[in-house]
């Protein structure tokens, strides 16, 4: 047994009573509810929050409409501004919700398991590989007939993100994969794999027509105009399914939050639980971003937010998914009522909101070093 044998073995036992502390929970038959009191009342304020801004979302516009006039268009007894509330704002927020949950969720999952708040779905390359997939179909599309309007074109956008996000998390995958998946080779290799999408994008865009490269662009940026049921179907499903499979991993998580060495002495098999919470936040951030296209920073900073507003040991999926819809609905009210005649894409309103966030985290990172 070597000097530091002890030492780990405290720690790891340390570990394991701060676990068994941190997962009170509720059995009510075969099932169990962990219970974490704090956590639970800022999810269910954040709810109230995000439900007040899809109100203020479906109300305000260039036809403002009461919350009384809304919901008797949700519920069915008023029919006036049907196609205001239903084809137009509805998906628009809906698509917004989800994109934005999808993303927040992604990013949790990657900050913890690479341990690094500044980690997140942009720097594996997913974000990136979606949007060189959706400019090379937009940018050349047009010229050679690819796409032809209808169905075809709003299903097809998606697809191709879809595609060319798992595409571009895979070859990070695989280019860092030696001897397992350690968190910071991946980081490196997901920097540089982004760095070549992103060239690789802005090369295409010189190359095609103007008309089809401004369609491009409006998507590059992250934008919910235009959005419908259409776009909302895959992710929903994605959601219902991967996020359940997030929070039933939890006590997984929990582990890969501590160093390698007390992960193994836990129990966990250290690759095989890295690499499935991997796939998942790749999925996740891949389904998000073939819904609205690369919503910049929300993977970044929510996660953060929710860890900070739970006092957690690492970022809350469930309540960084909640934050996530609630800063994109934010953002796309801001994007449709901050200027008169103008709508922004959202991807704006949110680049403006993480670029302050990160001069927030380097002024905190420098008075750390100083004190």
């Amino acid at each position: 047994m070597t000097p530091l044998a002890p030492e780990r073995g405290a720690r790891q036992e340390q570990v394991r009573d701060r676990l068994r502390r941190s997962h009170r929970s509720l059995t009510l038959g075969p099932v169990v509810l962990r219970l974490r009191p704090r956590l639970i009342a800022v999810s269910l304020i954040t709810s109230a929050v995000l439900a007040a801004l899809v109100a203020l979302n479906l109300s305000l516009g260039q036809t403002a409409l009461s919350p009384a006039q809304v919901w008797a268009h949700i519920i069915g007894t008023d029919y006036e501004h049907h196609f205001t509330v239903w084809r137009v704002r509805m998906p628009r927020v809906v698509v917004g919700l989800l994109a934005g949950a999808a993303l927040a969720a992604a990013g949790a999952i990657t900050q913890t398991i690479m341990r690094n708040p500044l980690a997140s779905p942009d720097l594996l390359g997913v974000t990136h590989g979606a949007s060189a997939g959706v400019v090379a179909l937009l940018a050349f599309g047009g010229s050679y007939g690819i796409l032809t309007g209808g169905p075809s074109a709003s299903l097809g956008v998606p697809a191709v993100a879809l595609i060319g996000g798992l595409a571009a998390g895979a070859l990070c995958y695989t280019l860092s994969l030696r001897n397992g998946i350690d968190g910071y080779r991946l980081l490196l290799v997901g920097v540089g794999v982004s760095t070549i999408l992103m060239n690789l994008t802005l090369w295409m865009l010189t190359l095609g027509e103007v008309t089809d490269t401004g369609r491009a662009m409006v998507w590059v940026a992250g934008s919910l105009t235009m959005r419908t049921w259409e776009n909302a179907a895959p992710v929903a499903l994605a959601l219902a399914i991967l996020l359940p499979l997030a929070l039933a991993s939890s006590r997984t998580l929990d582990a890969l939050a501590h160093d390698d060495d007390v992960v193994r002495g836990l129990g966990v098999d250290l690759g095989r639980a890295r690499t499935a919470m991997l796939f998942l936040a790749v999925l996740l951030a891949a389904f998000g971003t073939s819904a609205a296209g690369p919503i910049l920073f929300v993977s970044l900073a929510c996660p953060q937010i929710a860890l900070r507003l739970a006092g957690a040991s690492r970022p809350p999926v469930l309540l960084s998914a909640l934050v996530g819809a609630a800063l994109v609905c934010a953002a796309d009210l801001l994007a449709r009522t901050m200027l008169d005649n103008i709508q922004l894409p959202v991807g704006v309103v949110t680049g403006c909101l993480g670029a302050l966030y990160l001069i927030y985290l380097l002024v905190r990172a420098n008075r750390r070093t100083q004190a």
